[in-house]
This record gives structure tokens, sequence and C-alpha cells, in this order.
């Protein structure tokens, strides 16, 4: 009975581990994921092709993580512009702000950053944009003006929830300025768990767009675009012709399957780029999820 008991502990300590802290688990997945896929590369694929998707998982990174800190600077400057506004009845700068952010929410994402895109293409072609480091802060810049939107809802709300408490006017009455209390004791203090959650859900929104449309551009969405030297990203790697030739020769296995083995080594750079897109957002999305039940959000 012990030794079963001692078999089945780490078990149910796994268990209890991805049920009740799922965000910390997946997390702890998606970074061992990455580094067996890291290994098993460095001992089987050739070293250009390595360099490269190393440079392009780093700039797909580095591009989520800036759209990250620009969603967040954005949605919280609006949202905080739009809570005083409206308090202040300042009816029309309100009312332009407002109509502002339903016509971004009008324009569909993808189709908003491709023409966003057509306008970076411009600058670099004419040497406007230089540095791929600068391309990428503009691409992150660009993308988080369409994402941003979400973030100013719940940084709203918060604040919507809590002026209605009674707290929120005893402070008022204590002399205590009213954007301290914003600021502080309602988005730091008790609405951090909320935001967190949604820069996490930006930052997987971030990953799926960038790799998105770079995927679409490096194909060939037309002659200028497609023309333009963007830094490599995994949706511009997928989108070479190694990487789709890797990715058809999947097909082959449904006729010959021994042939699945030789995928693994033949093969790799493209399953590599494939795989780190779609396990990195299934990751990033059980993350979220684990995140709102952790905190009961």
């Amino acid at each position: 009975m012990t030794t079963r008991r001692q078999k089945t502990d780490p078990v149910m300590r796994l268990a209890a581990l991805a049920g009740e802290n799922s965000d910390r688990f997946w997390l702890g997945v998606w970074v061992i994921g990455l580094l067996v896929l890291w290994a098993w590369d460095i001992a089987f694929l050739n070293r250009p092709a390595l360099a490269q998707l190393q440079k392009a998982f780093a700039n797909t990174l580095f591009g989520g993580a800036l759209v990250v800190a620009f969603t967040l600077v954005l949605g919280h400057l609006t949202g905080l512009s739009m809570y005083f506004l409206e308090r202040r009845t300042a009816r029309l700068p309100y009312l332009l702000v407002t109509f502002v952010l339903n016509l971004l929410r009008s324009v569909p994402q993808i189709v908003g950053i491709l023409i966003g895109y057509v306008f970076l293409t411009f600058f670099i072609q004419h040497d406007v944009l230089r540095s791929s480091y600068t391309q990428i802060v503009w691409t992150a810049l660009l993308i988080s003006v369409f994402t941003f939107q979400d973030l100013v809802d719940v940084i709203r709300e918060r604040i919507e929830h809590f002026r209605q408490s009674d707290f929120f006017d005893a402070m008022l009455c204590s002399g205590v300025r009213e954007s301290r209390i914003i600021n502080v004791d309602v988005l730091w203090r008790n609405s951090l768990a909320h935001i967190v959650h949604k820069l996490i859900a930006t930052f997987g929104m971030a990953v799926f767009l960038q790799c998105s449309i770079d995927f679409i551009i490096s194909v060939g969405l037309s002659t200028d675009v497609s023309l333009s030297n963007f830094p490599p990203t995994l949706g511009s790697l997928l989108a070479t012709m190694d990487s789709k030739q890797d990715i058809l020769a999947i097909s082959v296995t449904f006729s010959d399957p021994g042939y699945a083995g030789e995928i693994f080594f033949r093969h790799l750079q493209g399953i590599s780029v494939a795989f780190l897109i779609v396990f990195t957002l299934v990751c990033i999305h059980k993350i979220a999820n684990g995140f709102v039940r952790r905190y009961n959000l």
C-alpha cells in the first residue's frame, strides 16, 4: 500500500499543479518544450537555418513584448483620459475619443495592420526606417493600435465598479486625489490581476497577428510590399520555400507511413517553425485561462 501511494504521489502532485496553478504549469511546459526543440535543432538542423530560426523566434517574442508594453501605455492613458473627460463633462473631446475608438473597432485587425504595413514598407524603401530593431518597434506600435481597446474596456470597467463603492467616496472626502485613488487603489491594488490577464492575452494576439501578417506579406500580397526587407519573424520564415516544402512533406506520410521518421531530420526547419507558432499560441492560451481560474477573475 505504501509503495503504491509513493508511486502515485508524483502523479497526484502533477495533477494538482495542473489544476490549481495551471498557468504556472503551462508556463513550465512552454519553457521545457522550447528547450527540447532547441536541443533537437542544435543536434540535427544545419547551422545557417538554426541561426535564422533563433533570430526569427527572438524577433517574434521581442515584437510581442513591445506590443504588450505599447498596449499598456495606450490603454492606461486612454482609459484614464476617457474617465476624466466624462467626469468633467467635456462632451466634444470625449465624443471625439469615443468615435476614434469605435472607428478602430470597426476595422478588422488584419486589414488595418496590412494597411499600416504598406506605409511601413514605404518608409523602409525610402530609408526612413533603417535599423531592424526600429522596424520591429514601429511594427509593434502598429499592432498595438488595434489591440489596446480591450485594455481600455477593462480599465474603464474596473474604475466604474469601484467608483460605485463606498471607499471611493470616503477617500475623496478624506482629501485623497482622484488620480491617486484610481491609479493606486483601484488599478494597482485591486485590478492588477485583471490587467495582467488582459496583457497575457494581448501577447498571444500579438504573436498571432505578427505571424499572420508577415506570412501574408512574405508570400507576396503585392509586388511593392513583398520586396521590402522586414526583419525575419516566425511568420516570414514559415513563408520561405524551404519551410513550405518541409510542411508539404508531411503529406508524403499518408502514402508512405515509413517516411514519418524522416520528417524530423530532413524537414526540420519548416516543422520547427510551425511547431513554435502553434505550441506558443496554445501555451499562452492555457496560461491565460489558468490565470483566470487562479485569481477567480
